[in-house]
C-alpha cells in the first residue's frame, strides 16, 4: 500500500476544469516533485490534499484512510504536514519556543498553550533541533534570523507535527543557490531516515531534477508524464508544454 494514493481527482471552478481525473502515488522515503506551467493545477491539487479545498470527485488516501474533504486540522492529525512558500513562525519567540509550541499543540491541544511553553525543553524538541541542524540557533529570536535559517525552522515546525506525508510548496523559494541545495539535501535525508513521503512543487527545474526521486508533470489539469526525472524531462509532451526547446 502506498503512503499517499491520489485516485481520480477532479476539480472545477464554474466552467473551468482545473484538475481532470488525476491519479498518482507517493511512497515512504520518496521525494516526488510536481511541476507544470502556471495554471496547470498544482496549487489546487495541493489545496485538496491539504484540506483547504474539497474535490468534485476522487479520493486522497493517506495510509489507506480517505482524507479528501477533511479540514486541515484533521488532515494534520491523520499525518499530513505542510510548508509554504513564505516561512511562517512566531517572530517574537525563540526557535526552541516555536518548536515546543508545535509539539505541545500536537500533544495537548490548545489548553494552557502559552503557559505550557514556559516549561523546560522537551526531549523531542532537542532531537528536532539536532535533526535539522539548528541547535546553535535554539535561543535566537525568529525575527532576527536570516531567511535561510528561517526556512529550516519552518521545516522543524513541520516535523514537530510528526507527519507521515509532507507537502512542500516551493520549499527553497527566496534562498540563495547553495542554501537551496543544502535544504533539499536535508529534506531528502530526513525523508529516508524518517520514512517520510515528500510531495513538493518547485519552479527551479534544475532543483527538481537534482533532488526528486519521481516527477509528475501537470499540464492543463492532467498528468502529462510521471516517472524518473530523466524520463519526464525528455517526454515530448513535457518539452512542448512546459520545458520548451
Amino acid at each position: 500500500m502506498s503512503l499517499l494514493s491520489v485516485q481520480g481527482l477532479s476539480k472545477s471552478f464554474g466552467a473551468l476544469k482545473v484538475l481532470d481525473d488525476i491519479s498518482f502515488t507517493v511512497e515512504s522515503g520518496q521525494m516526488v516533485a510536481m511541476i507544470g506551467p502556471n495554471g496547470a493545477g498544482k496549487s489546487t491539487c495541493f489545496s485538496i490534499i491539504g484540506g483547504q479545498l474539497r474535490p468534485d470527485s476522487g479520493r486522497v488516501l493517506l495510509e489507506g484512510r480517505d482524507m479528501a474533504g477533511q479540514p486541515p486540522h484533521l488532515a494534520s492529525r491523520m499525518g499530513l504536514g505542510r510548508t509554504f512558500q513564505t516561512a511562517a513562525t512566531f517572530a517574537s519567540m525563540s526557535v526552541a519556543e516555536n518548536i515546543r509550541l508545535a509539539i505541545l499543540a500536537r500533544q495537548n491541544g490548545l489548553n494552557d498553550f502559552f503557559s505550557a511553553a514556559a516549561r523546560s525543553p522537551l526531549p523531542e524538541e532537542r532531537s528536532i533541533l539536532e535533526e535539522v541542524g539548528i541547535t546553535a540557533l535554539a535561543d535566537s529570536t525568529c525575527a532576527d534570523l536570516a531567511y535561510g535559517d528561517l526556512k529550516r525552522v519552518e521545516l522543524a515546525l513541520a516535523l514537530a507535527g510528526a507527519p507521515r506525508l509532507l507537502l512542500m510548496d516551493e520549499p527553497a523559494a527566496g534562498m540563495a543557490g547553495d542554501e537551496r541545495n543544502q535544504l533539499m539535501r536535508l529534506v531528502g535525508r530526513l525523508a529516508r531516515e524518517r520514512g517520510l513521503g515528500i510531495l513538493f512543487t518547485e519552479h527551479d527545474i534544475g532543483m527538481v531534477f537534482d533532488h526528486a526521486d519521481k516527477v509528475l508533470a501537470l499540464i492543463g489539469g492532467r498528468i502529462a508524464a510521471a516517472g524518473p526525472p530523466d524520463s519526464v524531462r525528455a517526454h515530448p509532451a513535457v518539452v512542448a508544454g512546459y520545458l520548451g526547446g
